[in-house]
């Protein structure tokens, strides 16, 4: 019940509330940027790199384009496709460049968080113009919609479509850190307050949860993990069905009406490790069903395998 207090705290400690408030760019990128770096690896390995080692910054990068880097494919974000910087090897698509590059002096854990900072970087200062907040606010202003739910879509498609082609982020990990963002700093924003609850970050977590339960099958909707997570009759829009069932504000009164972002991070509490651990590859072999009896869904529960056992042939035959 503290999740809303939990993104005001982590906003706030961030000093984003403020840098929101003044249109301040710089730290807003800083907390992106990081945050970008938690992907595809747990919370506790990227926390303990970043401690270790740093991460990129708006100073630093802006910095060294100020003295104007050689390589063509840092002149603009247009130019930066294709840098295929590697960490491990050294190497790029410059590599006559390679050398004098500011790109990989942040040590970071891998080259493509390397290529995500300077990507975003460049995104900020050559489409946003800089101005993180004031770009926000006019793709949200700027959103259209016949219906309620429609209007929702237009919003988050308006930040999420031009923010995907930057190099290496996912739906998932801009639904997280902008609904964050978009949450807790949204007190005297009131479109960026509804378009934040209304995001839904899907994980393997979430997917899987779905698809033991059954949920998937009976909605006729299963399918991989992947983009179609997000697409018509996927795991998004399911969650979304049933957030507009559930008035959280029963829950905790500080919370909207309908808070669609909690409703989806209940089911990954649910699952993860760092939580409550009960739906999950650890606690569940996946080539039968579930047997957690104690679980609270157990009764109602699918409990459908996520990997059917490999039939021996020989056997068989």
């Amino acid at each position: 019940m503290s999740f809303l207090d939990e993104i005001k705290d982590e906003v706030q400690q961030a000093g984003l509330d403020r840098a929101v408030a003044l249109a301040v760019t710089p730290p807003i990128f800083d907390w992106l940027v990081t945050t970008f770096s938690f992907q595809g690896i747990s919370d506790r390995v990227a926390r303990d790199y970043i401690n270790k080692h740093g991460t990129a910054s708006w100073s630093t990068i802006e910095a060294s384009e100020r003295s104007a880097p050689s390589c063509p494919k840092l002149r603009s974000y247009w130019h930066f496709e294709g840098c295929r910087y590697d960490k491990t090897s050294f190497t790029c698509s410059e590599p006559d460049h390679i050398d004098a590059c500011p790109l990989p002096r942040p040590h970071l854990r891998n080259g493509r968080l390397n290529q995500t900072a300077h990507s975003f970087f460049l995104f900020v200062r050559d489409l946003a113009d800089g101005d993180l907040v004031g770009w926000i606010d006019h793709r949200l202003e700027s959103a259209k919609g016949a219906t309620t739910a429609d209007l929702e879509a237009a919003r988050q498609e308006a930040l999420i479509g031009p923010l995907r082609n930057v190099y290496g982020v996912s739906d998932k990990i801009l639904m997280m850190t902008l609904s964050t963002l978009l949450i807790g700093a949204g007190a005297h924003r009131p479109l960026w307050l509804e378009t934040g609850t209304a995001m839904i970050a899907v994980d393997t977590l979430v997917h899987n949860f779905l698809h033991r339960t059954g949920i998937l099958q009976d909605c006729g909707s299963d399918h991989a993990y992947g983009a179609a997570c997000y697409g018509p009759g996927g795991c998004a829009e399911i969650i979304r069905t049933v957030a507009n069932r559930i008035d959280t504000r029963m829950l905790n009164p500080a919370f909207p009406q309908k808070f669609t972002r909690f409703v989806q991070n209940a089911i990954w509490r649910f699952c993860s490790a760092g939580c409550l651990n009960i739906c999950n590859g650890n606690r569940i072999d996946d080539r039968q069903a579930c047997q957690i009896g104690y679980c609270h869904l157990h009764q109602r529960c699918g409990r459908i395998p996520l990997k059917m056992a490999k039939i021996d042939v020989k056997t068989a035959t």
